[in-house]
């Protein structure tokens, strides 16, 4: 039997020196006995995968609003393939790929629905703003709790990779700087597979330039850039692309922004509108009547106030319950005599 102790021992002797080793964590806000089996890394791992935030993220939208067809990704399988990703970087750079996994898992708990757009909608209304980074890391630290009523209490690297995946700052670890590379060569090649899919954009319509350093297919795409990354950052104290790489992804990226992120096409003018009047609505409903909350926010009510509160429902729903709410607050269903 593998204990605790011994993965701890091995991790000593297996991963590099700038790794991030289990026995030596920052440690949690609130202290807790160690786990017998398990390192703290794993366990927050764990813990992120049993939460409720997690599970929501498949009914999340990633790019394309309510698509239909099973196939389109969500925020969950953009959680997935994220993972996967910077499992395989920190594998390759003898990094920890347990702490680098409850980062990718947890890195995107915080999203709205109806993706960036929900989440812009939300920061225009919300005083303080709104990031989805900020938001991750509330989740962990105060909404989500388990069983026993706890929030979810994870240790200091997985805190601070969940809310540096994004924004000006970089994560103090490798690892989490590994999952911050990682959702950027997810999202740019995953939203290309998705908006080819759709219809949206054809293979030819591609910047061919970009397309012969990275790759003409999905694969050699996400080949390359992995394999870039590992051989760029081995050995580095921090995780690093080669120029051609980050040039060549980067306009990538800028190019689907124009065509793809802001394309009339994927953000249709009156879905945008119906969107925005969603979230407004709902948000303004819900601060003239806290009353009607769920319990679990109406907890923290006295403690973080009614704008915080609120924007902490809004954020948590997932497109399909946010639309359903809005219909049975605000759409008349009709009179109709009883059975």
């Amino acid at each position: 039997m593998l204990l605790r102790e011994e993965i701890e021992q091995r991790e000593r002797y297996t991963l590099s020196k700038l790794a991030v080793l289990s026995a030596e964590s920052k440690g949690r806000v609130f202290p807790e006995e160690q786990d017998a089996v398990r390192t703290c890394f794993q366990r927050d791992r764990d813990r992120i995968i049993h939460s409720k935030a997690l599970r929501r993220l498949m009914h999340k939208t990633q790019v394309f609003l309510s698509p239909e067809g099973d196939h389109f990704r969500t925020r969950l399988t953009h959680t997935l393939e994220v993972s996967q990703i910077a499992r395989t970087i920190a594998r390759a750079l003898c990094l920890n790929e347990d702490l680098t996994e409850a980062i990718a898992m947890g890195h995107d708990l915080g999203h709205t629905p109806f993706g960036h757009n929900g989440e812009a909608y939300l920061n225009d209304i919300h005083p303080g703003g709104f990031s989805h980074n900020k938001q991750s890391l509330r989740v962990v630290d105060v909404i989500e709790r388990g069983p026993s009523g706890r929030t979810l209490n994870l240790t200091m690297e997985v805190r601070d990779g969940i809310l540096n995946h994004s924004g000006p700052d970089k994560p103090f670890t490798l690892e989490g700087q590994i999952v911050r590379l990682s959702d950027r060569i997810a999202y740019i090649n995953h939203d290309i597979d998705d908006a080819l899919r759709a219809g949206v954009i054809r293979e030819e319509d591609l910047p061919q330039d970009c397309l012969e350093v990275l790759g003409r297919s999905h694969g050699e795409r996400i080949n390359y850039l992995v394999t870039d990354a590992i051989n760029c950052s081995d050995e580095m104290t921090e995780i690093k692309q080669s120029q051609e790489a980050f040039e060549a992804m980067d306009a990538l990226r800028n190019w689907m922004f124009g065509n793809v992120y802001k394309s009339p096409h994927v953000k249709q003018e009156k879905e945008l509108r119906r969107i925005k009047t969603l979230i407004e609505t709902l948000y303004q409903y819900y601060h003239e009547r806290p009353q009607e909350l769920p319990r679990e926010n109406l907890d923290l009510l006295e403690q973080d106030g009614i704008d915080e509160v609120v924007k902490d429902y809004i954020a948590g729903m997932t497109d399909r319950y946010a639309i359903k709410l809005y219909t049975d607050l605000f759409v008349p269903t009709g009179w109709k005599l009883d059975d």
